[in-house]
């Protein structure tokens, strides 16, 4: 192997030796999966089945809506009472919900039906963030190796959510239009509970409960300094993500090409795999653990301020890149669609990674599950927001013009730049009063 290689696949070595990582990190990625196919699934099912895309985006969108609500509080469950003891029950209640989608979309139930059943999935853990949490415990105590490790783990966990995002499309795509519209809801739910069963089995990397004691009360994560315009500008990426998602399926099913989409979803999600993972062998300087404050930032920003102005960097970077897809869209080409869409990638996992490690360093340890769950919900929030604009706006907009749906991604990644601009402005210091 190359010297170069070898040294960079050097920290990703040093998380793998950890033992039991090799053994959570699979169910983890089984249970991930789903995660990049329900959506897409259930908008080609109820697309396929009711005609109206519409309804196909306000569907998941629900979802999502009550995910953000749940997700938090089934987190905190899982703080005080282990992962295994909650996640098991939760994926049980989600898959079932899933199923029962499934099952009313095929006998084409009335539409009700299908938000009831989607608003089930709530329940769903969130892996991603338990599998951190057990990174944050494995690497737990000050020093730089520590830190350094920590920073690999969520470059990792986020290019592991990018590889989800980018095999789960054109799974469910396939799933969806070379077996029958519900075969790729079916598969998720069977994939998330037995991932779910792995993950939970492997007790011996999992964190400590940590129960409140009697009389303690801990700051919530959403009362600390900078969490709201943090939560802000991961609703807003979210909603990049969402619309982008619909806007794309409804574009390739508008120029006769529907088992497109997800080979196309699947490079934006690819080139965010790639850079995360480069992204990863290097430590910035402001990297810090679950609860420590930022070290100084490489340009020399004060500490408070240097994680939350490259968060901000790489937030303006993403939006100047989503010119890109709509661009390539008003060319009426899916052969520069796909492109277009990996190069947009790339600035998606150095601002998720970012911003999870922004999330850690200012959520107590105790309730570390609970501040990346709010991240995580603050995301879907905003995915459920993007793919119910994403396919309004495909549905009443794009008649004569397909391209301008896209206008929606665009609009969602400025708006994360000013969320993100808003945060660098409230983590600079005060000058004192003269």
């Amino acid at each position: 192997m190359p010297r170069p290689l070898t040294a960079a696949l050097g920290p990703y070595r040093r998380l793998f030796a950890v033992p039991g990582a090799r053994a959570f990190t699979a169910g983890n990625l089984v249970a991930r999966l789903p995660m990049g196919m329900f959506s897409v699934s259930a908008v080609i099912m109820i697309a396929e089945r009711y005609g109206s895309y519409a309804l196909a985006g306000a569907v998941p969108a629900a979802g999502l809506a009550a995910t953000a609500v749940v997700g938090p509080l089934t987190a905190r469950l899982v703080d005080r009472h282990g992962q295994a003891r909650i996640a098991v029950p939760a994926a049980a209640i989600a898959a079932l919900g899933s199923l029962t989608l499934a099952l009313c979309v095929h006998v084409r139930a009335p539409a009700w039906t299908l938000f009831a059943a989607y608003v089930l999935t709530a329940t769903t853990p969130n892996t991603g963030g338990m599998s951190r949490a057990r990174w944050a415990h494995a690497f737990r105590g000050p020093g730089a190796e520590n830190a350094a490790a920590l920073h690999t783990a969520n470059s990792f966990e986020q290019a592991a959510d990018e590889l989800c995002f980018m095999t789960g499309p054109v799974l469910a795509a396939l799933l969806c239009t070379g077996a029958f519209p519900e075969a790729g809801t079916v598969t998720g739910a069977v994939l998330l509970t037995g991932g779910i069963l792995l993950f939970a089995a492997q007790r011996a990397t999992e964190p400590p409960p940590r129960p409140p004691a009697p009389g303690e009360r801990t700051r919530s994560p959403l009362r600390r300094r900078g969490f709201p315009p943090l939560l802000a500008a991961f609703c807003c990426a979210g909603a990049v993500f969402g619309s982008m998602e619909v806007v794309t399926i409804a574009y390739a099913d508008r120029l006769g090409r529907p088992g497109a989409a997800g080979g196309i979803l699947a490079l934006l999600a690819a080139g965010s795999c790639l850079a995360g993972l480069a992204y990863g062998t290097r430590r910035p300087a402001d990297a810090a653990g679950p609860g420590e404050p930022a070290g100084p930032g490489e340009t020399g920003e004060p500490a408070e301020t240097a994680q939350a102005a490259r968060f901000l960097r790489c937030v303006a970077a993403m939006a100047a890149l989503m010119l890109l897809p709509l661009l390539a869209a008003a060319t009426g080409r899916l052969a520069l669609l796909a492109p277009a869409l990996l190069l947009t990638g790339m600035a998606t996992a150095p601002t998720m990674i970012t911003g999870m490690s922004l999330v850690q360093s200012r959520t107590p340890a105790g309730r570390l599950n609970e501040g990346m769950t709010l991240a995580v919900t603050a995301l879907l929030a905003g995915i459920a927001a993007g793919s119910a604009t994403g396919g309004w706006t495909a549905d009443n907009w794009t008649a004569d013009t397909p391209a301008a749906a896209y206008t929606v991604p665009l609009a969602a990644a400025a708006a994360a730049a000013l969320a993100a601009a808003a945060l660098t402005a409230r983590a600079a210091p005060r000058r004192p009063a003269t």
